[in-house]
């Protein structure tokens, strides 16, 4: 070993000069709550069941969503409708409990797929952090997107880019 390996002055150096390399680059990291990460085209988020364009719930409580899921993470209730709920829920059965398990979630997306009514689809929002698993236990009401003639600005912008497919 020479005198400059000993004292390990060159590889110090070497080191110094990466850091310093590494001042000018772009920085990988964003201000999350001021700046947004764009997601790409195809990100899968959080589940939306959805409503026509009279406010009617198209979940029609067929179950295939449920039987689609590999990690069990949804389940449903069906329930007949009566004849004054006749603006509340499309056909004549409607999912009267609905949830899923974003603990058990995968996000795969066979459940938008295997649903014949286009009821569900998962959105371009990520599930929010929460300090209980209850509170990842997502009901019925969770997840239904607002009402399109009481809340019109929510509707579309829960929509999202499926508004423009749609338009």
């Amino acid at each position: 070993m020479t005198a400059l390996e000993r004292i390990y002055l060159w590889n110090i150096l070497k080191g110094m000069m990466i850091t310093f390399r590494h001042i000018f680059k772009k920085k990988a990291t964003i201000n999350y709550p001021e700046q947004k990460r764009s997601f790409s085209a195809v990100f899968r988020g959080l589940h939306i069941l959805n409503r026509d364009e009279e406010g009617r719930e198209r979940c029609t409580a067929c179950g295939l969503c449920a039987v689609a899921c590999p990690a069990e993470a949804i389940t449903m209730e069906g329930a007949e409708r009566l004849p004054t709920e006749e603006h509340l829920y499309r056909e004549e059965k409607y999912a009267a409990k609905y949830e899923i398990n974003m603990l058990r979630c995968i996000f795969c997306g066979l459940c938008e797929e295997a649903c014949p009514k286009d009821a569900i689809y998962l959105s371009q929002t990520f599930a929010p952090a929460n300090y209980s698993r209850e509170g990842f236990i997502y009901k019925k009401d969770d997840l239904l997107i607002p009402h399109p003639k009481e809340n019109p600005e929510a509707y579309m912008k829960a929509l999202g880019e499926r508004a423009a497919k749609t338009n």
